[in-house]
């Protein structure tokens, strides 16, 4: 069942060829664990440029870039599309307003500026990252891609759907009792910490949860709860939060 539900998971986080069908789509709504196990193998992936000893700017570079060529662009397609819900300022608007935001096909210009913001604060991050040495910055890279799927966890078995969709189909299989399984999950990935020291780990695993439960507060008053395209604001969120607490905890701690 758990295999079955990383497929699943792999399937819809990430454009490996894994093969994900019908039922490996139905294990993995049902399985909140699945995104972090899911988080261990495209962090691992991800990873990988930062474990080779290029020029700092040519490291970074091949970070992002092997990333989103591993995930694809739609979790940063919800980031966009939740910016620009996020900046209907209108006092009198609705939450039926926000909501049809969510669902425009054209991005606007809080969309533009949040994508542009994330991915040019993601590419600092990987700068920092870098110069703090291969495996600092592969543990960094791998703890914050675990946090970041924790907080899509998070928001799965915390949320409450805005409207059927996306997010309805994952927040109706999951409850508050399926956090235990996620957290225990995301535990193994404090083990590369030993030769690093646990601050930097700690803090990049922490900031998927953390930006989760703030998203959480946000979607509840502004939406009515959860979509698909806050879960991908989520993550991606997380993992900018994940990766430059964990630089900056290494640095100063």
């Amino acid at each position: 069942m758990v295999l079955r539900a990383v497929q699943g998971a792999l399937a819809f986080l990430t454009r490996l060829p894994v093969g994900g069908d019908e039922r490996s789509w139905e294990a993995f709504r049902r399985t909140p664990v699945a995104f972090v196990l899911a988080g261990y193998v495209v962090g691992g992936f991800a990873a990988l440029p930062l474990a080779v000893p290029f020029p700092l700017s040519t490291t970074a570079a091949l970070y992002l870039g092997t990333l989103y060529l591993l995930t694809g662009v739609t979790h940063v397609d919800g980031l966009a599309d939740t910016a620009d819900a996020s900046v209907v300022h209108d006092e009198s608007t609705d939450r039926e307003r926000r909501r049809a935001v969510l669902k425009d096909s054209e991005t606007g210009v809080g969309g533009t500026l949040a994508v542009a913001l994330a991915l040019g604060t993601l590419l600092l991050g990987a700068l920092g990252m870098a110069g703090s040495g291969p495996r600092v910055a592969f543990t960094i890279a791998v703890a914050a891609e675990v946090g970041a799927k924790a907080g899509m966890a998070t928001l799965v078995c915390l949320g409450d759907a805005a409207h059927e969709g996306l997010g309805s189909a994952l927040t109706d299989s999951a409850d508050a009792t399926a956090l235990a399984p996620v957290f225990v999950a995301a535990l193994p990935v404090l083990a590369l910490a030993a030769p690093l020291g646990t601050p930097a780990v700690v803090a990049a695993l922490l900031g998927g949860p953390v930006v989760a439960l703030l998203t959480l507060r946000w979607a509840r008053s502004r939406l009515g709860g959860v979509s698909g395209d806050v879960l991908g604001a989520t993550n991606e969120l997380g993992r900018v939060v994940g990766v430059h607490a964990g630089v900056v905890a290494w640095t100063l701690l």
